[in-house]
C-alpha cells in the first residue's frame, strides 16, 4: 500500500502545531504559570523552548523527511552499518505508548466537562463547585473509563480514515477553532473608557 502524504501545507503546519502545542499548555500551563511567577515563568518557558524545543523539532522534521518512515523504522534507514540509533526508535515508541495512556485519560476529563458544560449540569458559580464536580468525576471509575474509552475509540475512528481524509481534514478544523475559542480560555483586560484629555494636578 502506496505510503500517504500531507494535502497541504497548511494541513502539515496545522498538525505540526497541534503537536507541539499539545493539551498540557491549553489545560496545564496556565495555573502552572500562574503558581510558579507568573511573566517570569513564562520568559524562562520560552527560553528552554528556544534551547531545547527548537532544535529536537528540527531534528524530527528531518530525519522524517529524509526517511519517510515511521518512528521505528526512520532511524534503521538511515543509520549507519553497525550503530544503535535504532534503539532510540524503540524508546520513543514506548514513550508515545505512555502518553497514550495519559492523554487518553485527559481527553476523557475535557469531554465530560465539555457534556456537562452543554447540558448545564456544571455551575461555574464558584472554583469550589468546579472543583467538587472534579472530585465527583474522579471518584466515579465507571463514568472515568466511559469517557477515556470514547476518547479513545473517537481517537482511532480518525486515523482509520487515512492522512487526509482524516487526520488533516479533522485537524484543520480543530486547530482553526481554537484560536477564537482560545480568547475565552486567556481573556484580555477589558477596556475601560478614558477622558479625551488628562486631569493635570
Amino acid at each position: 500500500m502506496e505510503r500517504e502524504s500531507f494535502g497541504s501545507r497548511l494541513g502539515f503546519i496545522l498538525i505540526s502545531a497541534g503537536c507541539a502545542i499539545g493539551i498540557g499548555n491549553v489545560w496545564r500551563f496556565p495555573y502552572v504559570a500562574g503558581n510558579n511567577g507568573g511573566g517570569l515563568f513564562v520568559l524562562i518557558y520560552l527560553l528552554f523552548l528556544l534551547i531545547m524545543g527548537v532544535p529536537v523539532l528540527t531534528m524530527e522534521f528531518s530525519i522524517g523527511r529524509s526517511s519517510r518512515k515511521s518512528i521505528m523504522q526512520c532511524y534503521q534507514a538511515l543509520e549507519k552499518p553497525g550503530q544503535k540509533w535504532h534503539f532510540h526508535g524503540a524508546s520513543a515508541l514506548v514513550g508515545n505508548y505512555i502518553l497514550m495512556s495519559f492523554y487518553s485519560v485527559v481527553c476523557g476529563w475535557m469531554m465530560s466537562y465539555f457534556f456537562k458544560f452543554l447540558t448545564g449540569s456544571i455551575d461555574n458559580s464558584s472554583v469550589e463547585r468546579t472543583g467538587e464536580a472534579f472530585s465527583t468525576l474522579l471518584s466515579s471509575p465507571v463514568e472515568l473509563l466511559s469517557w477515556m474509552a470514547i476518547s479513545v475509540v473517537l481517537g482511532f475512528g480518525v486515523c482509520s480514515l487515512g492522512l487526509q481524509k482524516g487526520v488533516e481534514k479533522v485537524t484543520k478544523v480543530m486547530m482553526l477553532a481554537l484560536f477564537p475559542s482560545s480568547r475565552e480560555i486567556f481573556p484580555l483586560p477589558e477596556m475601560t473608557d478614558r477622558p479625551s484629555s488628562p486631569e493635570r494636578v
